[in-house]
């Protein structure tokens, strides 16, 4: 009996991996595509910069400045949730001090905390109610962007197919096994871009064509608001790309629980969001954007699901083995070469939480430790525990307070 529980493991882990090394193999082979950036022959399209914020008077300040350091004009809309501190006092006052520095500046002041997708979903209401028809940039009070940030993504707008853009992370104090993570977000966001469009764009910097993408396509019950972004407006017909010459500077949760649960949160979110669309993942009209759909619906839906099972099915394994000892002959060799497959995969883990980055173990131990991740925002989900509201982490506004990014 003990040859069941191992063909389980066995077919279980092709389930989960299979798929996940077809599209990095995928990848790997769109990226040698490069976007163009399109040479601009007329004017672009206006911008307005979206900033939400929630108890930012730590940080506040350096953002706007930072803002009003860009090379472009542009206009500002400030969305507060119900702040508890001073930061709408701050704002206004900074705001008055620098009249001149945009062209136009709103802010909306919500009277509770709804969370940030909510937020988001009342500013860009707020845009279509004043029939804006130019280009939105959202941002977070803690990303800090260089001068040439917006004049740069408003560029790719030249190009009439392009919907989104999204810039990459340049992540400060972050755990080597953040780092990993962030070196394969980059990688497939790059791919998939090349090839026809990414689902999930970086909210901390990102801009969209206003006419692509409607207020009440918003799920504000779930977080992942950039993703839900960047899918609707490929899903609304125009592309949505991630642009790794541009980047924006923000300060990692300093301890590897708070990045974790960071991860979780934002795991969730995507997983809502992959269900939400899962009629897409077929759509032929969708041509290869529903073969990426279905892909990232595996590796956040079913993957940490099978990975889970084949677990379980090693721990029954083992547990016949220690009854009934090992068995002889083929099945002796077939166990073997398994406890070497599961030493091979359990030392790839250890070493990513470890922050020890090695060819090859670093890729697997980073994508087990993103199902560890998965894994934990089903439970949540299965509890009815939603993780959408606003979390700050306190301690990335302190140390992006005290430090020299501007």
């Amino acid at each position: 009996m003990v040859w069941i529980p191992a063909l389980v493991e066995v077919g279980f882990g092709i389930a989960a991996l299979a798929p996940f090394i077809i599209h990095r193999i995928s990848v790997g082979q769109w990226r040698k595509k490069k976007i163009e950036y399109p040479l601009s022959t007329g004017e672009l399209p206006p911008v307005t910069v979206l900033l939400p914020v929630w108890n930012e008077s730590l940080i506040l300040k350096k953002k706007l400045e930072n803002l009003a350091a860009q090379n472009m004009r542009c206009s500002l809309l400030v969305i507060d949730s119900a702040s508890t501190d001073s930061t709408v006092p701050l704002l206004k006052s900074w705001i008055k001090e620098h009249a001149d520095v945009f062209d136009g500046t709103t802010v909306l002041e919500m009277q509770e905390r709804l969370g940030k997708t909510e937020a988001v979903r009342q500013a860009i209401a707020s845009l279509e109610a004043q029939q804006y028809h130019g280009l939105i940039c959202m941002t977070d009070a803690d990303a800090m962007l260089p001068p040439n940030a917006l004049s740069r993504l408003q560029g790719w707008f030249a190009d009439p197919s392009i919907g989104a853009v999204g810039a990459r992370a340049l992540r400060h104090q972050s755990v080597p096994s953040e780092r990993s993570h962030r070196s394969m977000f980059e990688l497939l966001r790059e791919g998939e871009s090349a090839h026809d469009s990414t689902p999930f764009l970086e909210g901390s910097c990102m801009m969209w064509r206003q006419r692509g993408f409607s207020s009440e396509q918003l799920n504000v019950h779930s977080n992942a608001d950039d993703a839900q972004i960047a899918t609707g407006i490929r899903l609304n017909g125009l592309r949505s790309i991630h642009d790794s010459e541009i980047y924006f500077e923000d300060i990692a949760p300093t301890s590897i629980e708070g990045q974790r649960r960071q991860k979780i949160r934002r795991g969730q979110g995507l997983q809502r969001l992959l269900v939400s669309h899962r009629k897409s993942w077929f759509d032929r009209r969708l041509g290869t954007f529903a073969k990426i759909l279905r892909r990232e619906a595996h590796f956040h839906l079913l993957a940490p699901i099978l990975i889970t099972g084949a677990g379980f099915a090693a721990v029954l394994r083992w547990s016949i083995i220690g009854l009934a000892g090992m068995p002889n002959g083929p099945l002796a060799i077939m166990h073997g070469s398994l406890a070497l497959i599961e030493l091979g995969f359990l030392t790839a883990w250890l070493l990513v939480r470890q922050g020890i980055k090695l060819p090859f173990l670093a890729t697997l131990g980073t994508l087990f430790s993103g199902m560890e991740h998965l894994l934990a925002a089903h439970w949540h989900s299965l509890r009815g525990r939603s993780l959408h509201m606003w979390e700050q982490h306190s301690d990335t506004r302190t140390a992006l307070a005290e430090s020299d990014l501007n």
